[in-house]
């Protein structure tokens, strides 16, 4: 119960760490330092907690038999009895951490190594397809058996380490049983119980021996814990330094967070200063944007209002920036100089995002169209069931529904295994459709379907009043997003 307590709370405060703002992303994306951080808070706590949960009745009964006992051995052999097993331990116990010391570091390699091989068949499973069209198998084969073959040489080394360690256990188990006759043969033999009859020092080597015994016992089995001990810290090596991350990375975020609003407060309370309009989404100020692992700039003093009304389109070559102001734009990415304000919120009737690779969580198919939203908006119903009924028919994916068995029929199918990409770009514009944003950041959005299917998705979210901030790189796009450009990153922006 222990073991179910610690893991509930531990992970849980992990997982508040860890989607606070966009934590998550940053710690995947843009530092990289922290190795598996999937795998620290699912398997490195589930171990730590089953480890710790191990020791921990040993450790809360040891202080309680230990003064016992040793009232006893003092009462039966003197001072000279638990004195000799207190020394006994604490030399044992400095050779333990001696053996100790070099099994942690290995231990936290070879959790980084079980991940990383993980990592790959994980990569292997969600590339299939593609890496079945290459024919790439054998390379993958030897690509995932090469992990293999260092994971299993990093476990012979730890084995090697761990032995002694297991040799130094099993050696103080074995002199403990010798000490504790020593301990009683000792008053005997300088005559303190000659007075003794025969039968009444066999009770009283009886009576002591039992003392000594588990007195030493007791200690033993705080000894046999070294190798507990070493996982258990070489696991709280690894979500200590994931959690001190995850902390530095929330501070930045919600520093960040502070400093943009506090700056926005100003500027509408400054006198001498017109404030900016309600119907502006997002307000860039000398913007220069670089990418944060290498520091090649891609954006240079970029100044822009979207308001609502006036639809922008950012064209350019690849690799010119595009996909990296949109980052901006969604607080994903800091600025290298200049403000980048967002004056509407996320969601519905606010700022929707669709990323050039759609996501679908695990669910139901009402759960895929309601996504991000935890309920279901704006309410559970025959209302709700026409609505997302009519933008699946209008972006034609009708069967889907019958595939699916119902709208909240649940599914044990990977959503993003069973679509093909037009089809997931499809159902991402039925999410779009439901919640119903004012502004529609699109990011190649449509790049898998026919520029017929493109405007008459696009054509629906000007229906619904919607303002679109569009990447793309067809010249069909330009017959939504029409008038005037102006050059921006590497390309042109181009404004309704």
């Amino acid at each position: 119960m222990m073991y179910v307590s610690w893991r509930k709370s531990l992970t849980e405060y992990l997982h508040s760490c860890y989607f606070q703002g966009q934590v998550y992303y940053s710690l995947h994306v843009l530092h990289e330092d922290i190795d598996n951080p999937d795998q620290r808070i699912s398997q490195d706590v589930e171990r730590f907690c089953r480890q710790l949960s191990s020791m921990a009745s040993k450790l809360i009964i040891s202080p309680f038999t230990l003064a016992y006992y040793t009232y006893q051995c003092f009462h039966s052999t003197g001072w000279l009895g638990p004195v000799s097993i207190f020394g006994y331990f604490i030399i044992g116990t400095i050779v333990n951490k001696i053996l100790m010391s070099p099994i942690v570091s290995k231990l936290v390699q070879q959790e980084k190594l079980e991940g990383d091989f993980r990592f790959k068949h994980m990569q292997i499973r969600v590339n299939a397809e593609t890496v079945a069209f290459y024919r790439a198998g054998r390379v993958e084969h030897m690509r995932t058996d090469r992990r293999l073959q260092s994971l299993l040489q990093t476990q012979r080394e730890l084995m090697c380490k761990e032995l002694w360690l297991y040799i130094g256990i099993n050696t103080f188990d074995y002199l403990g049983s010798i000490l504790s006759y020593v301990v009683i043969a000792i008053p005997i033999f300088s005559g303190v119980y000659s007075d003794l009859s025969p039968t009444e020092l066999i009770a009283l080597v009886s009576k002591n021996a039992f003392v000594s015994i588990y007195l030493i016992g007791c200690f033993s089995q705080l000894i046999d814990l070294s190798s507990t001990i070493t996982d258990v810290a070489g696991y709280t090596h690894r979500i200590g330094e994931l959690q001190e991350t995850l902390l530095s990375l929330g501070r930045k975020k919600n520093d960040n967070y502070s400093e943009a609003k506090a700056s926005w407060d100003l500027d509408n309370s400054h006198s001498g200063e017109d404030p900016v309009p309600r119907d502006t989404a997002f307000l860039l100020e000398r913007v220069t944007l670089s990418v944060p692992s290498s520091g090649k700039q891609l954006i240079k003093d970029l100044s822009l209002r979207i308001s609502q009304g006036n639809s922008v389109m950012i064209v350019g070559n690849t690799g010119t920036g595009k996909t990296s102001l949109l980052r901006a734009l969604g607080g994903l990415w800091e600025s290298t100089r200049g403000s980048i304000k967002m004056l509407t919120c996320f969601g519905p009737r606010g700022v929707v995002f669709l990323p050039q690779r759609p996501f679908f969580t695990d669910g139901s198919l009402r759960e895929q169209v309601i996504y991000p939203l935890k309920e279901i908006y704006p309410a559970s119903g025959s209302a709700d069931d026409e609505r997302i009924v009519r933008f699946l028919e209008l972006v034609g994916l009708t069967d889907l529904l019958a595939r699916a068995g119902g709208l909240d029929e649940p599914v044990d199918w990977n959503w993003c295994d069973i679509l093909s990409p037009g089809e997931m770009q499809r159902l991402s514009f039925a999410r779009l459709f439901y919640l119903q944003p004012k502004y529609a950041v699109l990011d190649e959005a449509t790049s898998a379907l026919t520029e017929d299917v493109e405007h008459e998705l696009y054509h629906v979210c000007l229906q619904l009043g919607m303002t679109l901030i569009s990447v793309g790189h067809r010249a069909s796009l330009e017959k939504v997003h029409w008038g005037g450009s102006t050059p921006c990153c590497g390309g042109k922006t181009r404004g309704r």
